[in-house]
């Protein structure tokens, strides 16, 4: 019998085909970091389709998005909100920010200062933001999706550790293939399909969807293929320092989302690789720190030398 929510997803991942032709691995990829509760980074060159992809999974799974353009004068009163005094009253009231909505589209998120970056942090760590000492939840389900361009472009701050630690996966959308370029000339900007994108899901299936995939076996077996990944990233001397315990946790969300996409019940090791480079790339260095694509390297060698029987 077929389930009526992963047919939902998997029509959502083919409306988003129509606005972001030939990207189906990247699609689903996206798909999946939502559908295990976390945050995701995108980061590529301009008019690669970043914030298209933002914002059409917004529409396909029914959130109320915010789009906050980042710059270098950005303060953190921007992103979170201010308290305004009120003389009619004689008190202070708080005025919230964009953050207050279910999907925050962060556009060109390491175009702003880091002070302005750690604005995000405890909203995506903590689902909540701290201003004048009041505590205001976000609502529920809340994610952010940030786009970045190449560290190498001019006017770039690059995220510290601590903040790509909370994206649970890195995806690059890349240049299309030459016959879905042609394809895109000669139909005009996809972009225009933004507006006629159906709701494939509301929030409440969604929150359902990911209890789902939380539930998904992982036998002995791949938990210790897991471990040795992980372990091979602490030990080699390849790295400048391995993946930590919560990546680890974020490996295994990940593989049990894909797997649940797979229409299984449980886990085999080709679930791990496919999402392994998207969940570790950004949170591992080479020794010698040669770039921001490291990861895709080192991701490749660890597959290499890492058996999957142990």
């Amino acid at each position: 019998m077929s389930d009526p929510l992963l047919n939902a997803v998997e029509d959502a991942l083919n409306a988003l085909e129509r606005v972001l032709l030939g990207k189906r691995q990247q699609l689903r990829l996206a798909l999946t970091c939502m559908l295990s509760q976390g945050h995701l980074l995108i980061e590529d060159l301009p008019g690669m389709g970043k914030t298209t992809l933002a914002h059409g999974l917004a529409r396909v799974l029914g959130l109320e998005d915010h789009r906050v353009q980042f710059t270098s004068d950005m303060l953190p009163a921007d992103i979170i909100g201010v308290s305004v005094f009120e003389p009619a009253s004689g008190e202070f009231r708080f005025h919230a920010g964009p953050v207050f909505c279910q999907l925050l589209l962060a556009d060109e998120i390491n175009r702003t200062t880091p002070k302005t970056q750690s604005a995000l942090l405890e909203a995506m760590e903590e689902g909540q933001v701290t201003v004048d000492g009041h505590t205001y939840r976000l609502p529920k389900p809340f994610f952010v999706i940030a786009t970045q361009n190449p560290a190498t472009q001019y006017g770039t701050f690059p995220l510290p550790e601590s903040q790509l630690d909370r994206f649970l996966m890195r995806i690059s959308l890349g240049y299309p293939a030459p016959e879905v370029e042609r394809k895109l000339l000669l139909g005009g900007d996809t972009r225009s399909e933004l507006s006629t994108l159906p709701r494939c899901l509301t929030p409440n299936e969604l929150v359902e969807v990911q209890q789902r995939c939380a539930t998904i076996h992982a036998s002995s077996s791949v938990i210790d293929y897991l471990q040795r990944l992980v372990q091979f990233t602490r030990d080699s001397e390849l790295f400048s320092y391995g993946v930590s315990p919560r990546g680890a946790l974020a490996l295994l969300r990940c593989a049990r989302t894909w797997a649940w996409l797979e229409g299984r019940a449980h886990l085999v090791p080709e679930d791990i690789q496919q999402v392994l480079e998207p969940v570790i790339g950004h949170r591992i260095r080479t020794a010698e720190d040669i770039g921001s694509h490291a990861g895709t390297r080192l991701v490749n060698e660890l597959l290499a030398q890492v058996d999957v029987l142990g």
